[in-house]
């Protein structure tokens, strides 16, 4: 790879980064729509896990 094409390769990344930036990608889904797939690929723990707040005491005693 020459010097020049590296170059142009680093600017047209630049610039595809910028553009991402200042032009965002709609999402054409209703709110419920994003909820509702939120609610379907949340994972729950299983029962009798322990809390967030019990692993960081243990952490913290560790």
């Amino acid at each position: 790879m020459t010097l020049e094409a590296l170059e142009e390769f680093v600017i047209e990344v630049v610039n595809n980064q910028l553009n991402r930036r200042t032009h965002p990608q709609k999402d054409e889904r209703s709110c419920e729509e994003v909820l509702a797939t939120m609610d379907r690929i949340r994972w729950t723990p299983p029962p009798g896990s322990p809390t967030t707040l019990e692993l960081l005491r243990e952490e913290r005693d560790f």
